[in-house]
């Protein structure tokens, strides 16, 4: 069986803490300033009310981790990422702050990070249908609207840990899981580190890259991807019947010697299939039927994107 669009009924609710997820912390008075010359988003303007999606890269463009950012008050910035590369993702970064009025720090243990979905955000005083990118401070905790799943809203709860969780029916953090998948922004993880670029993400196309920003390592990489002829490598949305992970090989009828593309994220669905995102050639689409792990793995089905890219430029 595969996995179906998710049931409104069934992706509601309120997560237990993500355990999968960490927040480093950055404060002082050159915090945002600092981060806004590392990441691919432009903190130094960044509001109370509005969240980022950023990456950090290598000096060759290739995303070293990726970050929904926010900044509650001036002089201190909360970045959300994959707890399996927040200790390396941590120390990088400090090897450059420098003469920066900056302090970094591993948060996860003073915030609490829960997924909410359907009924349950406005349960937590935020809007449902705000934009992606929005975020609502209720109480001690701040609301971070994500993009929704096959239609459901879908947002992040970030609060100081021991504040009370909204009060809405449980939501299994498994099937969180999927929704992340179903939503089509991906969340980079320990086994694809530094194998994209963010545009094979679809980064540029979900608010994760600012190109008018100044520089930041890799930079030129990212905006030469950008500007330069057409963009060979995308994210796609697949389904599949047998397991997925991140880091297996994707794998064209068409041409089984080589690899076209590589599974970013997958999760099990509640019909018992599986969910993914593989960033890939955009020719592989031509190329016949897609396999995960060897040419004669898993068959992927691909899915619409929940989303449009953004036209080359």
């Amino acid at each position: 069986m595969t996995a179906a669009s998710p049931n409104p009924v069934m992706l509601q609710g309120v997560t237990p803490p993500l355990d999968t997820l960490g927040v480093i912390r950055a404060e002082g008075p050159d915090a945002a300033g600092f981060l806004h010359g590392q990441l691919t988003q432009d903190f130094v303007l960044l509001k109370p009310g509005e969240a980022r999606l950023a990456a950090l890269c290598s000096p060759k463009g290739r995303m070293l981790a990726s970050f929904i950012g926010i900044r509650p008050v001036p002089e201190q910035v909360l970045l959300v990422c994959s707890r399996d590369l927040l200790a390396p993702t941590l120390k990088r970064l400090s090897m450059y702050v420098l003469r920066a009025k900056a302090r970094l720090s591993d948060a996860s243990a003073e915030f609490a990070v829960r997924g909410l979905a359907g009924a349950a955000i406005s349960s937590a005083g935020a809007d449902p249908l705000a934009a992606p990118g929005t975020c609502t401070a209720a109480g001690p905790a701040h609301v971070i609207a994500l993009y929704p799943a096959d239609g459901v809203p879908r947002a992040l709860w970030l609060a100081p840990e021991g504040t009370p969780a909204p009060q809405a029916p449980a939501l299994d953090a498994g099937l969180w899981a999927w929704s992340e998948v179903r939503s089509g922004v991906a969340t980079l993880s320990a086994p694809v580190v530094e194998a994209f670029v963010p545009q094979m993400l679809n980064y540029e196309s979900v608010g994760g890259v600012n190109f008018k920003k100044g520089c930041y390592p890799g930079q030129e990489v990212v905006a030469r991807s950008q500007f330069r002829g057409t963009l060979k490598r995308r994210a796609y949305l697949v389904e599949a019947d047998a397991p997925l992970a991140a880091g297996q090989e994707v794998f064209a009828e068409a041409d089984p010697q080589q690899p076209v593309g590589t599974v970013v994220q997958a999760a099990a669905g509640p019909g018992g299939g599986w969910s993914a995102l593989v960033s890939m050639q955009t020719s592989a689409l031509e190329a016949g039927a897609l396999h995960a792990a060897s040419p004669q793995g898993p068959v992927l089905r691909l899915e619409p994107l929940p989303y449009p890219l953004l036209q080359d430029i």
